[in-house]
């Protein structure tokens, strides 16, 4: 009896217990303290100051220049090649922010060297093929990349620039019970860890708002975006939650408040493409590999067995100079062909009968004004009215829009279309308040990127596409990798340097002696590269020194602008310091440096001469649309903005004045494929500097509904005449004045 009281007594107990530890449970791995990418101390301590105030700089080591990386190139080949001595044009802040002699190797007349062929040599200087070359080299191979246009020239700079795992990917994972689906978004959730360690300054955990509409909807995308977070667990940074209606207005004030039940919110991250991919090529350079911009691969070569051996490559720049692009052989054990949505155009070259793989699918971006979404938060709408999904995000800013997902044909600047721009525009209206008016005149600038989605040559249903990567392997050696996404790449590199080195029997070792790439001798950055992939590990060019309050140290030294100082941390990390010095003083009170190069936006000139100078930027488009992201976040501001880059890049690379009036018509050109308005492409660039670009013309006061227009904004109560509005002289201005005209 005794026994069945205290069982009566103990059972309550049990149960309250094990409720209490499954609630504390769920508790604790929602609010645990959790290790936010960025917000630790710099592995670096910022620049200190020696006696008298005198700044103490770090020494940050210098990529080669152009013409050394060429001679490396030709002389795979056995080309004639000898280090000399000549003068280097530098500023006086590559002193101080900078390493090493100046002195350049360049090929010399002399006998033929032996051949000395490069390990790999990677074609394409995308997100892929610069992964590629950054985890070549830090196994200790010897690499060579070229790239026909410039690094991110293609749809790696036109993404939605999230770093997700793919909460739609997810949600088809799991009602079509479909493996491979769960293995890329658990693999992509892994990389996305690893891309905000290596990188914190130019990415970041972004909220995203998830609306729902309908109470039974608040179960089903809780429970996807807890599984969400599960997938994640350690590489996870923050747990989903739910607002209620007055919460998620709240936060998103410009939703539409109609049929709005709440919202779930939940954590991806979010990058700066371009300058990552112009990070990763950069960091591979420091670690040994000839990584080179505009030069074309014109054919493929091959040995007497039939086997790839090399490469005939050709120098674009120099066309762009007026002068006979050369043309020289590149000799390399293996070559691997990293080319994204022009992946066929290389395996044709190796073999014209192949197959294609890659369908190509555009995606359309609009950038809008700030003012349309929160600075810290998303949102998507993962139904829209044909089924697709939309990001609408913050991003510098300004508020990016899209993606469009249809078949397209391959260009190298793909335009977006008005349909694909006004259905973005559409879908945007379903989900905001009505009182906000979405117009077209608002779209700063739009683009198309080319996904490259591809088909498997090995699957029976040669129609079936591919949304992870693929890598595939020719007859005589082409080593492909094709596919994937953003986050991913870090993966895909991995992948193709582990076949690569079974393919071609290379030796991978210990990197012993590798560039001081923290400025820092505290740091030794080979220190863990023992010959296995350690990408996930190495840092990227300015992340050692970076912290989220590195732009204070900016504005105390060099008086920059607050919004200015920010942007160079998140965009350059450390290599900030750098910026700063080469900007030209202001002579004014404050700021004390950097001249901007659109008023709007915190680019300014130093970001220019340092593109040129560490960063391999030859054209003004690399700066523009690559190296700063004017175009694509304000296609007229970069328009107004060009005669100021190309003098700038005029006195750095010494630019005749032909060359300077191509550039000219060829970013103008370019910025047709940003949404720069067709009545702007013939402007010159006298009228730029006149102000004349920005008067609108005729459509363009359609658009803009004549706001624009003398007194037609002058309101009744303040008009002082009796009738007030349109056409009405105010009488408190002086009759001269420009107000009353």
């Amino acid at each position: 009896m005794a026994a069945r009281q205290s069982r009566r007594l103990l059972r309550p107990f049990l149960y309250t217990s094990a409720a209490a530890a499954l609630g504390g449970g769920l508790l604790y791995v929602s609010y645990r303290p959790r290790r936010i990418p960025g917000s630790d101390p710099a592995a670096v301590p910022p620049p200190t100051y020696g006696e008298g105030g005198t700044l103490i700089p770090p020494q940050f080591p210098l990529i080669k220049s152009r013409e050394a990386q060429i001679a490396d190139l030709k002389a795979s080949a056995g080309g004639a090649r000898q280090s000399v001595d000549r003068p280097v044009k530098r500023g006086f802040f590559d002193g101080i922010f900078g390493s090493g002699a100046d002195r350049e190797e360049v090929v010399l007349d002399g006998p033929v060297a032996a051949e000395r062929p490069y390990d790999l040599l990677i074609i394409g200087g995308g997100a892929t093929g610069s992964g590629i070359a950054l985890d070549a080299a830090t196994r200790g191979l010897k690499v060579a990349l070229v790239e026909r246009d410039d690094f991110s020239s293609g749809t790696s700079s036109k993404s939605t620039k999230l770093v997700h795992g793919g909460v739609r990917y997810l949600e088809k994972a799991v009602w079509e019970l479909d493996y491979n689906q769960y293995k890329l978004v658990k693999e992509a959730l892994r990389e996305r860890k690893y891309f905000l360690d290596t990188a914190p300054h130019l990415s970041m955990w972004l909220p995203i708002m998830l609306p729902i509409q309908h109470w039974w909807q608040a179960p089903y995308f809780w429970a996807g975006t807890k599984f969400y977070d599960l997938l994640a667990g350690s590489e996870g940074i923050e747990s989903s939650y739910f607002l209620t209606k007055s919460k998620a207005l709240d936060a998103f004030p410009m939703l539409k408040k109609d049929n709005l039940f709440g919202a779930l919110v939940y954590y991806d991250g979010a990058h700066n493409d371009s300058r990552m991919n112009v990070s990763l090529a950069m960091t591979a350079a420091l670690y040994g590999s000839t990584v080179v911009n505009h030069l074309e691969v014109t054919s493929l070569e091959k040995d007497a067995s039939g086997r790839l051996n090399g490469a005939r490559v050709k120098d674009l720049i120099q066309e762009r100079n007026g002068k006979k692009a050369e043309e020289f052989t590149i000799r390399a054990k293996g070559i691997i062909n990293a080319t994204g949505p022009f992946t066929d155009s290389i395996r044709k070259m190796d073999d014209p009968k192949v197959d294609e793989i890659v369908a190509p699918s555009s995606g359309v971006h609009v950038i809008l004004p700030g003012y349309y979404s929160p600075s810290n938060m998303g949102l998507i709408d993962p139904s829209t009215s044909d089924g697709r999904v939309i990001f609408f995000l913050p991003w510098q800013g300004n508020t990016i829009a899209g993606t469009t997902d249809a078949p397209t044909n391959i260009t190298q600047n793909p335009i977006a279309g008005e349909e694909e721009i006004n259905w973005i525009l559409s879908e945007i209206r379903g989900y905001l308040a009505p009182d906000i008016n979405v117009r077209r005149s608002d779209v700063l600038a739009a683009w198309s990127g080319i996904r490259p989605l591809v088909r498997d040559p090995k699957a029976r249903n040669t129609e079936s596409l591919v949304r992870n990567h693929l890598v595939t392997i020719s007859d005589s050696g082409l080593l492909t990798c094709a596919g994937g996404k953003w986050t991913t790449y870090r993966q895909m590199a991995e992948e193709s340097v582990d076949q690569a080195i079974s393919l071609y029997n290379l030796s991978p070792g210990p990197v012993l002696t590798a560039a001081s790439i923290s400025g820092t001798e505290s740091i030794n950055d080979a220190a863990t590269l023992d010959g296995t992939c350690q990408t996930h590990r190495v840092r990227l060019v300015g992340a050692h020194g970076y912290s989220k309050t590195l732009f204070i140290n900016l504005i105390q030294h060099y008086g920059l602008e607050t919004d200015v100082a920010r942007h160079l941390t998140e965009s350059y990390g450390d290599r900030a310091w750098s910026v700063a010095a080469l900007s030209d003083p202001t002579h004014t009170r404050f700021p004390v440096r950097g001249r901007r190069v659109a008023p709007l936006y915190p680019f300014v000139d130093g970001e220019v001469r340092y593109a040129v100078r560490h960063e391999a930027a030859q054209t003004a488009v690399d700066v523009l649309a690559r190296r700063t992201r004017l175009a694509f976040l304000n296609a007229l501001a970069a328009l107004e903005a060009l005669p100021m880059v190309i003098d700038i890049m005029a006195l750095e690379l010494q630019w005749s004045p032909s060359r300077k009036e191509r550039e000219w018509r060829d970013t103008v050109a370019f910025l047709a494929s940003m949404g720069l308005p067709r009545s702007k492409l013939s402007v010159s660039r006298a009228d730029v500097e006149s102000g004349r670009a920005g008067v609108e013309d005729e459509s363009e006061r359609r658009i803009q509904g004549g706001r624009a227009r003398r007194g037609v904004d002058v309101l009744g109560s303040d008009s002082h005449v009796e009738g007030g509005g349109e056409g009405t002289r105010n009488p408190v201005l002086g009759r001269e004045s420009a107000a009353n005209k």
